[in-house]
């Protein structure tokens, strides 16, 4: 897969678990399971966890989105969340990710991690042939066909959870009804659309992105589902 890029500073490396949900899943059933690992991980019964999944279709909504931002039918649920940002779209051809991670030990506060969420979704699409990159003032990741990645987060007790969505075969149509995290000058694309051919497969696009927030998070990965 070629060299990813090693994060700067001294980042205590820990060790974690990565569990694949699989696909089709309810995305209030994911929140639960993400509440239940983070107080288990602040509790320190449990290690740093990355869950992997696809949603079924569903529009969600941190705390402080506005509802002028949705400007079409929708056409799926839409769920009030707890995490950062605005209204946004999950379903399927989207790589969901939910690192459960303990930033206190690792000395990472909330814009340090943000920042290295995006840090590891850049280099993972660079490994996957995407170019791509942050924009100074917005959050998420970027190609110069538009915004190809959300990051949304929450942080309890030291523990961050919810995390990023990558676009890699999303039929982007779905976001006609909404401003997408209330961005309504810039278009969303995904790796499909980028790439313009077949994209890679989609255990390809997992370990790779796996790869990449084990070297910015600076977390050895176990397989584990």
């Amino acid at each position: 897969m070629g060299s990813l890029q090693t994060p700067t500073g001294a980042t205590p490396r820990t060790v974690g678990g990565v569990t694949w949900l699989g696909t089709d899943i309810n995305y209030l059933e994911a929140w639960e399971t993400q509440k239940r690992i983070a107080v288990e991980r602040a509790n320190g019964t449990t290690q740093d966890t990355l869950l992997l999944l696809e949603h079924s279709p569903v529009y969600t909504a941190g705390p402080r989105a506005l509802r002028e931002h949705v400007i079409g039918m929708l056409d799926a649920p839409l769920v009030d969340t707890d995490r950062g940002g605005q209204i946004t779209y999950h379903g399927p051809g989207q790589l969901v990710g939910y690192p459960i991670v303990g930033l206190i030990s690792k000395g990472l506060g909330p814009k340090a991690y943000v920042r290295a969420l995006e840090a590891s979704l850049v280099d993972a699409l660079g490994e996957l042939g995407v170019a791509a990159h942050t924009e100074n003032g917005l959050t998420g990741v970027w190609t110069a066909r538009g915004k190809i990645a959300a990051i949304g987060v929450r942080i309890t007790r030291g523990v961050a959870m919810h995390g990023f969505a990558l676009n890699v075969t999303t039929d982007l149509a779905s976001y006609a009804p909404i401003i997408p995290c209330g961005i309504g000058d810039r278009p969303v694309t995904s790796v499909a659309e980028v790439l313009a051919e077949a994209v890679p497969d989609d255990e390809v696009v997992r370990r790779t992105v796996v790869v990449s927030l084990g070297v910015h998070l600076a977390i050895d990965w176990t397989i584990e589902g």
